[in-house]
This record gives structure tokens, C-alpha cells and sequence, in this order.
């Protein structure tokens, strides 16, 4: 089985037995699919139909400003979902654009299969459901931050999720100061002026690859 050892370590797809998952993806019922960098997998308005997770590779769910700029609203890395939320909803269409950043290759879930396996698992509804509700409360904290709010709250936004997502206070810049400034929708000196800020202020101390947020910040 191709990417055995990737599908193996997705969270929500071990408590699937090899064999299931083997037949599954003889039937075409699940899919792997690799994508180059750059790459357009779903476009704004286009129907959700499966549940994608990510094996390897980074994704990014991109929007248009007012202004014409593409901002990076939200980033997904390895055993991140695609889909999710929006698999069983009365409105099942894609609000934002979804692209690769990197080559990435993801595991394909078809909706029909996911919600007989939703019915005749209990062990892997309890895992999707406990999954489906933790990611969709830091993407949600995390896109109430990222919309019409002052830099300030944009960053401190940004770092609350990573926050979360990497289960530190120190959070790990796995972006460029340049990438989060774009994706912020600033320019890369307004976002190290108010780093500065930041840090005079007590709220956070920073070097090159990460920023730690400081306790008595809250």
C-alpha cells in the first residue's frame, strides 16, 4: 500500500485496520492524492464532497481583501483535516480558495463511506467527532482573530493558536516574519514595529525563529 507509513500515523484513520483501509482504497471509496507546490485543490464555491486529510505537505485557505491582496487566513499541516466542517452541512461549498504551499499529498475520504463508517464504528465516530470538535474550536478562535481587527490582535491572535496547535507558550515561527506579515496583510516593517511594541509592552519576547508569550499578558 502506498504511504502506508503516512496513513498510519493520521490520527483519524487508526482505528481502521490495514485491511480496511487496503479495500477501501482498491475500491476508490479512499483516495491519495499528491499535489506540487502551488497548487489549487479547491476553488472559492466549489461543493465539498470528501473528507481530506493531510499525510504530508503544508495547505493554505487563502482569501481577496477589498483591496485586490490575497491573505493567508488559515494554514494546515500533516494530520490536519480539509472538509470537515463543511462535509454534512446544508451548504456544503467552499467559502475560500484552498492551495498548496508545498508538495503535499493527502488521503481522500468519500462522504457515502465516511458516514457508514460514522454508523458502524463506534471507536472511529468517537475519534472524528472529538477531532472534528478541537479543530474547529482554534480555527474558529483563530479566524475571529484574523478579520477587521487592529495588528495587535491579529498577532496576538495568530500566536494564541499556534499557541494551542503546538501546545507551548514558546511558539515556533514556521513561517518567515515576511510570510506572516502578508498573510496579516501588513507590511513587514509595520509587523516588526509592533513586535517591538509588544515586547517593550511585556506581552511577549522574540529572536529570529520564535516569540514566547509572556504570563502576564493575560
Amino acid at each position: 500500500m502506498k504511504h502506508a507509513e503516512l496513513i498510519k500515523k493520521a490520527t483519524l484513520l487508526r482505528p481502521l485496520s490495514e485491511s480496511s483501509v487496503r479495500a477501501n482504497l482498491q475500491s476508490g471509496k479512499f483516495r491519495v492524492a499528491s499535489y506540487s507546490k502551488n497548487s489549487v485543490i479547491h476553488l472559492d464555491g466549489e461543493p465539498c464532497d470528501k473528507l481530506e486529510i493531510i499525510l504530508s505537505g503544508k495547505v493554505v485557505v487563502e482569501r481577496i481583501d477589498e483591496s485586490g491582496n490575497l491573505l493567508t487566513i488559515s494554514e494546515f499541516y500533516s494530520d490536519d483535516i480539509i472538509g470537515g466542517n463543511l462535509l454534512f452541512s446544508k451548504n456544503p461549498y467552499y467559502p475560500m480558495t484552498v492551495s498548496t504551499q508545498l508538495p503535499t499529498i493527502i488521503f481522500e475520504m468519500d462522504r457515502e463511506e465516511l458516514f457508514g463508517l460514522l454508523n458502524r464504528d463506534a471507536v472511529f465516530l468517537r475519534t472524528y467527532l472529538e477531532f472534528i470538535s478541537d479543530h474547529a474550536f482554534i480555527l474558529g478562535d483563530k479566524l475571529k482573530h484574523s478579520v477587521n481587527k487592529r495588528l495587535r490582535d491579529s498577532i496576538l491572535g495568530y500566536l494564541e493558536y499556534e499557541s494551542k496547535r503546538q501546545d507551548s507558550r514558546r511558539v515556533e515561527l514556521r513561517i518567515t516574519k515576511k510570510a506572516l506579515a502578508e498573510r496579516l496583510g501588513v507590511q513587514r516593517t509595520s509587523l516588526s514595529r509592533e513586535l517591538a511594541k509588544m515586547k517593550k509592552d511585556g506581552l511577549i519576547v522574540f529572536d529570529a525563529g520564535s516569540i514566547t508569550l509572556l504570563d502576564n499578558m493575560f
